[in-house]
């Protein structure tokens, strides 16, 4: 007896549930090509996600190992009279110096020519022991627009006589933090310079930044009221 010979029936073709129906050769291409489409999309989020990951972790390790602090109180003090000896006798006036007590720092001096204004100017940036701001600035032949510009355009607020030198002042202080950085000014003339004395601090640190500059403007001549 010949052993029967078993045939197989070929399995039907699965039925899609959102057909109701088996695909169709085209249907099942396009199936495959969609998920390979949307694996290489998720693989690209992924990477940019890491990406990103990768960039934070980075710059908070930068933040964390670069040293920081008070740009102004770290920054080394500008030596103003060394400053000024190296450009004296470029202008028609000696640059006045100041002489100042412990506690006070200068951050920044320089003699500004070919200004848009026209007017050479010797200019010195100090730093009070109360942590405010004086700036001292000598103009040379400077016109009364120039010394408009240096008060902040503000109108002269009375006279003040500080150790033998006449000062015109300009208060802005009622102006709050719109006054910025000339919340109140002192103004003088002495020789061919007229100087200005500005900044955020009290009566008293102005008293004696104006006080320091005594001797060196009687060296220029008699001094003067130079406000407008």
């Amino acid at each position: 007896m010949s052993p029967r010979t078993r045939t197989s029936t070929p399995k039907p073709p699965a039925v899609v549930a959102e057909l109701g129906r088996p695909e169709t050769p085209e249907e099942t291409a396009a199936r495959k090509a969609q998920n390979s489409a949307n694996h290489r999309n998720r693989q690209t989020v992924n990477n940019l996600v890491y990406s990103l990951i990768a960039t934070v972790a980075l710059v908070a390790v930068i933040v964390l190992i670069v040293p920081r602090g008070n740009p102004t109180s770290s920054a080394p003090a500008v030596d103003y009279a060394a400053v000024a000896q190296q450009a004296q006798g470029s202008e028609p006036d000696r640059l006045v110096v100041p002489t100042l007590p412990s506690g006070w720092s200068s951050n920044s001096a320089e003699l500004r020519t070919k200004t848009s204004d026209g007017v050479d100017a010797w200019y010195i940036g100090l730093l009070t022991p109360k942590g405010q701001y004086v700036g001292i600035t000598q103009g040379f032949n400077a016109n009364d627009s120039w010394v408009a510009d240096q008060v902040n355009r503000t109108r002269i607020a009375g006279t003040r006589e500080i150790d033998g030198v006449k000062w015109d002042v300009y208060d802005n202080r009622s102006a709050g933090s719109s006054a910025g950085n000339v919340a109140y000014a002192l103004v003088t003339t002495a020789g061919k310079s007229t100087v200005v004395v500005f900044g955020t601090a009290d009566d008293a640190e102005f008293t004696t930044a104006a006080r320091s500059l005594s001797d060196p403007l009687h060296s220029l001549g008699s001094p003067t009221p130079g406000g407008n």
